[in-house]
């Protein structure tokens, strides 16, 4: 049961995950993480990426829950989602407690 419940939530996780493993998304979130929105000008500004890759990445994370999308009249800003990145958080510790768990039960039958 509890294996069932773990491989769900990875599954849930999944397109989080995929997102985090781009150097350029990681950027992104980077720049964003300063807590305020940020057009996709500003995005762009310092790398050699056009408009149109940095707006491809923000889909990726958007799509994935760790961004949003803020319109200012006709302009697009994006802002970083928090919550998405707690949970992400959340269940790499309790692959860790896992492993822990399970390092501790090799431990154990190997000093018997």
């Amino acid at each position: 049961m509890r294996a069932e419940i773990a491989a769900r939530s990875l599954r849930r996780h999944a397109p989080i995950f995929a997102a985090l493993g781009d150097a350029t998304r990681l950027g992104l979130l980077t720049k964003l993480s300063a807590g305020s929105e940020l057009s996709i000008a500003q995005l762009t500004a310092g790398t050699p990426l056009t408009r149109q890759a940095i707006t491809k990445h923000l889909r990726v994370l958007q799509s994935a829950g760790l961004v949003r999308n803020v319109r200012h009249g006709r302009e697009n800003c994006f802002e970083l989602e928090p919550r998405r990145l707690d949970e992400a958080r959340r269940a790499l510790d309790s692959i860790s407690r896992q492993w822990d768990e399970a390092l501790d039960r090799l431990k154990a039958f190997v000093e018997k």
